[in-house]
């Protein structure tokens, strides 16, 4: 169904899952995961200007804000990668409304920063993917979803279906990617995060190319309800290269709750 021209698709019976897709991308990606996640009442989102989704100016505060007003309440949010970015944000900003946080293959921080010895991307990439979207938008995005995938196993076969899922429905509007950039190269969470209260299981990928395997030990375990499970063999989309094992560890979390 579609809200207020913010697309979300409502899916199986029980607890309310937000499921938040990443940059370049749309709620697609998450659709091999429908019949294994039916014991929820799951929302796949598509983000502003993303997917079936009609853009909305402003920063990331003003997405949050977007999101909350037409999303349940009481809903665990689930954000991957970029997603993870606004899942975490609505978790700080409307933690009645929040009651549990995943994050996957996500950082509070996405840009790397020497002088604080923090890992992340380098502000040159994302400078590059800025200036490739004033050329091509879609082959901007196919290069970004190379990068994705580096590290896996099945590389070729992750990218395939990545495009398969973006392609399937309208491309990002530039001004949304152009947003997004945006996000992933200025908001800076990391000093926020002990505010966090609710339940929070953290996913990474040890070989992901995006969110580098040294950010796990920078980020804070401030209560006994952060929790974090890095897959071994998954890069930076652990839930299309490692489906079973992904669903496997969210479903267990899920069940504790």
């Amino acid at each position: 169904m579609t809200h207020s021209a913010l697309h979300i698709e409502s899916i199986g019976e029980g607890r309310d899952l937000i499921m938040l897709h990443g940059w370049g991308m749309n709620s697609a990606v998450f659709a091999p995961l429908q019949q294994q996640l039916s014991g929820f009442r799951v929302h796949y989102v598509d983000l502003p200007g993303f997917g079936h989704s009609q853009q909305l100016a402003g920063d990331i505060n003003t997405w949050v804000e977007h999101l909350i007003n037409r999303l349940p309440t009481n809903a665990i949010w689930l954000g991957w990668s970029m997603g993870g970015l606004i899942a975490t944000q609505a978790a700080l900003a409307y933690p009645d409304k929040v009651t549990g946080l995943i994050t996957v293959a996500s950082s509070p921080y996405f840009v790397a920063n020497a002088e604080q010895s923090w890992p992340g991307i380098d502000p040159k990439v994302l400078a590059m993917f800025a200036n490739q979207l004033d050329v091509d938008v879609k082959a901007t995005i196919e290069h970004f979803l190379a990068i994705q995938a580096m590290g896996s196993q099945h590389a070729k076969q992750d990218i395939k279906k990545f495009k398969h899922q973006v392609l399937s429905r309208p491309l990002p509007h530039k001004a949304a990617l152009e947003q997004g950039l945006g996000f992933l190269q200025q908001v800076d969470l990391r000093e926020q995060l002990h505010n966090i209260e609710q339940p929070w299981l953290r996913i990474w990928g040890r070989l992901d190319g995006i969110v580098s395997r040294h950010v796990p030990p920078q980020m804070p375990i401030h209560h006994e309800a952060v929790y974090d499970v890095i897959m071994k063999q998954a890069s930076h989309a652990p839930f299309v290269s490692h489906q079973q094992e992904f669903v496997d560890v969210l479903l267990e979390w899920l069940k504790k709750l």
